[in-house]
């Protein structure tokens, strides 16, 4: 069975930075494709960031270019995403996902496994 458990969530005030971790089991981590999404309240869940295997690969929504990114440790089974410069409209629940295909997808229903969300509050 696979896990993923977020951490790294918190206030901060505007221009501030955060590190979301994700730590997977149950399943090879080095195989998956690991995407971040958000979702803020009474607002659809969004793409965020995501990485391909060996983590060469990665994609961003047009709202975090240049500011957030996104990394992995396989050895580590853990995801990662930077996030410099935050904004009062990053404030959202994020949550780690992953899928075993092969390419990096944007949109939620893409993902077999989600986990638990982690809060980022970015005050002005």
């Amino acid at each position: 069975q696979v896990q993923l458990v977020e951490s790294g969530g918190g206030l901060v005030q505007a221009g501030g930075s955060l590190r979301l971790s994700c730590v997977a089991s149950g399943r090879t981590f080095s195989r998956a494709i690991m995407g971040w999404f958000r979702q803020a309240p009474e607002k659809e869940r969004e793409f965020v960031a995501g990485i391909g295997w060996i983590g060469s690969a990665t994609y961003y929504a047009d709202s975090v270019k240049g500011r957030f990114t996104i990394s992995r440790d396989n050895e580590k089974n853990t995801v990662y995403l930077q996030m410099n410069s935050l904004k009062p409209e990053d404030t959202a629940v994020y949550y780690c996902a992953a899928h075993w295909g092969v390419v990096v997808r944007t949109t939620p229903n893409d993902y077999d496994y989600w986990g638990q969300g982690t809060q980022v509050t970015v005050s002005s």
